[in-house]
């Protein structure tokens, strides 16, 4: 999943990015209002996370300009503005959740999941016949059998396993799990893809990643 940081404090915002990273997101991060409004419209993005306080361009204006073209994309607001109204103006602006500064990880990092599971049924179980994820505790089993996967794997396979017997590109991948900063010309969506299919199809049946020829590829139990 791709997580979006508009922070301006360089420090937090590296702090931020490095445990979000640890935990297998894909981070890409802007230092001001106008460049992180650039990339939420020109990037495809699982969930922000906005500062208030924003030089060039307020985080309220930002956040109103991407509801003007996406309502359904989850904002968590991070900011030291910490009174009642500011919570209201910025949850009114469309704002998913507000927590203020000084934070624990721990508790920013469950906001988003719980962000992103809203756009999940609300459900911390993925399921494909029998492959199932747990994204809370982050742990994978087919036909009950646990599988260790790496954090780009189980990345890849959890954006595999929410759209479902669904053609995905490429380029659709890695926009979600991988950042900005990605060479889409190298193979390595490739590499990830045989990774998981020695580990999830390999002693199992019936085989569930699927290539779809010139297009990409599709996590399916229905026969190809």
């Amino acid at each position: 999943m791709r997580i979006l940081i508009i922070e301006d404090e360089q420090k937090v915002a590296a702090f931020i990015q490095k445990g979000l990273e640890q935990e297998g997101y894909a981070v890409d991060v802007a230092y001001d209002g106008e460049e992180g409004a650039y990339q939420a419209e020109n990037f495809d993005y699982d969930a922000m996370i906005l500062d208030l306080m924003l030089p060039k361009m307020p985080g309220l204006e930002v956040l109103k300009s991407i509801r003007a073209r996406d309502l359904s994309l989850p904002v968590l607001i991070l900011t030291a503005k910490g009174a009642v109204e500011d919570k209201v103006t910025g949850l009114d602006s469309g704002a998913s959740d507000y927590l203020v500064k000084p934070f624990a990880f721990a508790e920013l990092s469950a906001r988003i999941r719980v962000l992103l599971r809203r756009g999940a049924q609300e459900s911390t179980t993925l399921r494909l016949a029998d492959l199932e994820m747990n994204t809370a505790t982050r742990t994978v089993t087919r036909a009950g059998r646990k599988i260790d996967l790496k954090l780009k794997e189980f990345s890849l396979l959890e954006f595999l396993l929410r759209n479902a017997r669904r053609t995905v590109t490429r380029t659709m991948i890695i926009e979600h799990v991988w950042d900005i900063h990605f060479d889409s010309v190298s193979n390595v969506v490739d590499v990830h893809i045989n990774s998981l299919r020695n580990k999830i199809d390999r002693e199992f049946s019936p085989p569930l990643i699927h290539t779809i020829r010139g297009v990409g590829y599709m996590l399916t139990d229905e026969p190809s």
